[in-house]
């Protein structure tokens, strides 16, 4: 087994672990966190119907942001997805970290969805 492979058995691990106990239903829909390299994407998601509510990502045409690989880019993402979520008529989340540290981009956009007013 070669490095890759080790670590994305890890990643794939860390995020059952997360994931087994969290479960967004229509009262309290679930917050989902995806990061790649130079990317964030945000999407709150109802488990009970399988359905996609809202979402927000750095490559969105309506507010693309420059540089997409940086804290201050996921804090406005998070913003962005809590305004979203508020036209939606979506109060308060749970947070599903998706196997990340929290920390670093997946913690800003945690905070600027604090700050756009969603509860979790």
């Amino acid at each position: 087994m070669n490095r890759i492979t080790a670590r994305n058995k890890r990643y794939v691990r860390r995020k059952r672990g997360v994931r087994k106990d969290i479960f967004g239903n229509p009262s309290r829909p679930r917050l989902t966190v995806t990061r790649s390299c130079k990317n964030i994407y945000a999407q709150i998601i109802d488990d009970t119907s399988g359905t996609t509510l809202c979402m927000a990502s750095t490559i969105e045409k309506d507010g693309k942001v420059e540089a997409g690989s940086n804290c201050a880019a996921a804090k406005a993402i998070g913003e962005r997805l809590a305004s979203k979520a508020k036209s939606a008529g979506i109060e308060s989340v749970v947070f599903d970290r998706n196997g990340y540290k929290f920390h670093g981009r997946v913690k800003a956009l945690a905070d600027g969805a604090r700050e756009g007013g969603l509860k979790f």
